[in-house]
């Protein structure tokens, strides 16, 4: 709910005068830990503007595709270096072939903290990078040290891409919309089921069979892998030329107002709303009327990097807790984000090796990467179902309606852990293949459900 919402429940008759007054009581609590007032206000009137006059429209569609684009390539390269590990392993003969695991999710750290941190000093628009050159240099590496050094600059580029991107998307979408970040999660498991059926093609026909013995595997006998990394590589960089040169990306007008440049974030919202074939009724005069008259000094750099890393003080930490209630749910929230950042990797990352390795079966290389692609492909309705139940209960007054994001992330979430469980007990190909796709299909609808609720979480949190 918005604060204009907010105020407009608490007192639906006031005046204009006592509607501003209560929305500085809501908004005391945004001054006493040190954010912006008229920030608040204005990100306010932004968010009115998009929902009532902008919409959801085609410059939304167009940068939902964009932003989806951006997710399936970061997850093109999380499923990508796992897809390649068994004939990486084959011929570069490395002591530990999950080292270039533990390489990737370092950059994947490391881009993560830099891109956010970046997207508050350059834009969310110029913190969209290009990754697919580290990709394709990978698939040319001669030993392995090079290799899983060029993974982790790939995990550094990529790293930024779900916050960054996610952050995008949001800024430029109504509330009534805020739903299709759920949607967006069907892009990760495209990507997963990309690097599957590249990998399938490539790596199925050109690669050295599993019974070539220890350093015999030529690179020659083995360019399936290379193939696989130059084409993911060629795809994230096709991502980074459709942002900038194909799609009229806009920068964020809440990152333009935040530095002050309010007739920039006014010429994007009017750039958006004529795209979507609308007028705006907002004006740079009401921006200015919410500083009082006071022109608006923009934070350095160095204030900016230290409000960034104030993130981490008890300050911004307490709001979480404010209430029995939402001290539950942000410590779930959080908790759940921390396991599954433990089970994800070691779960789906080594699942390619696994199944090259299962003692009992016979299938060969290109047997084990159909079944691969197989297992993606369930992800994609897994998405899709999250997205529609995630509001299931949105308008109904029923205490007892089914859906909702909590019942579903709950559910989805239990059938994961049964299904992975049932996994650990599979003694055929059969049923590694069944309960890999039952636990793929929910897994990625807790995804997509928990992407919808940490957000909405953290409003809360902010209003309260």
């Amino acid at each position: 709910m918005s604060l204009n919402e907010k105020d407009e429940k608490a007192s639906p008759r006031a005046s204009d005068t006592e509607s501003q007054t209560s929305s500085d009581r809501d908004l005391a609590f945004f001054v006493s830990e040190g954010i912006d007032r008229a920030y608040g206000l204005k990100c306010d009137l932004i968010n009115k503007c998009m929902q009532e006059e902008i919409g959801f429209g085609r410059y939304q569609i167009q940068l939902f595709l964009l932003t989806g684009f951006g997710w399936m390539a970061d997850n093109i390269w999380l499923q990508g270096v796992a897809v390649v590990l068994g004939q990486v392993q084959q011929e570069l003969l490395p002591v530990r072939v999950e080292f270039a695991t533990l390489a990737l999710y370092v950059g994947l750290i490391l881009g993560a903290t830099v891109w956010g941190v970046m997207a508050d000093l350059i834009g969310r628009k110029l913190s969209f990078n290009a990754t697919g050159v580290f990709g394709i240099a990978a698939g040319a590496a001669h030993n392995f040290v090079t290799f899983a050094a060029l993974v982790a600059c790939l995990g550094f580029g990529i790293g930024g891409n779900l916050p960054v991107d996610g952050a995008l998307y949001l800024e430029h979408i109504p509330q009534s919309h805020q739903w299709t970040l759920t949607l967006l999660s069907a892009w990760w498991a495209i990507g997963q089921l990309t690097a599957s059926v590249v990998a399938w093609g490539f790596i199925g026909n050109f690669s050295c069979d599993a019974s070539t013995p220890v350093g015999q595997c030529l690179k020659a006998d083995n360019m399936g892998w290379r193939y696989t990394c130059y084409t993911l590589g060629a795809l994230t960089f096709v991502a980074f030329i459709s942002r900038f040169v194909i799609f009229d990306l806009q920068e964020s007008s809440k990152y333009l107002i935040a530095k002050g440049r309010d007739e920039e974030a006014m010429a994007v919202l009017s750039h958006i709303a004529k795209r979507n074939g609308k007028t705006i009724t907002l004006t740079l005069e009401q921006f200015q009327a919410v500083e009082g008259g006071k022109k608006y000094v923009p934070k350095s750099m160095m204030q900016t990097i230290k409000g960034t890393f104030s993130t981490f003080t008890l300050s911004h930490v307490k709001p979480l807790f404010a209430g029995r209630k939402l001290a539950i749910n942000s410590s779930i929230t959080i908790i759940l984000w921390g396991l599954i950042g433990l089970a994800y990797p070691l779960f789906n990352a080594f699942l390619p090796l696994y199944l090259r390795e299962r003692v009992d079966s016979t299938a060969g290389v290109s047997e084990t990467y159909r079944n691969y692609t197989i297992i993606s492909v369930l992800g994609i309705p897994g998405s899709m179902i999250a997205c529609a139940v995630v509001d299931w209960t949105r308008g109904s007054k029923s205490k007892w309606s089914v859906g909702g994001r909590k019942l579903t992330m709950a559910v989805s979430t239990a059938l994961t852990g049964v299904f992975l469980f049932l996994f650990t007990t599979s003694k055929s190909e059969a049923a590694v293949l069944g309960f890999s796709c039952a636990s793929g299909l929910t897994q990625n609808a807790m995804y997509g459900v928990l992407y919808a609720y940490t957000p909405d979480i953290s409003k809360l949190a902010w209003v309260l």
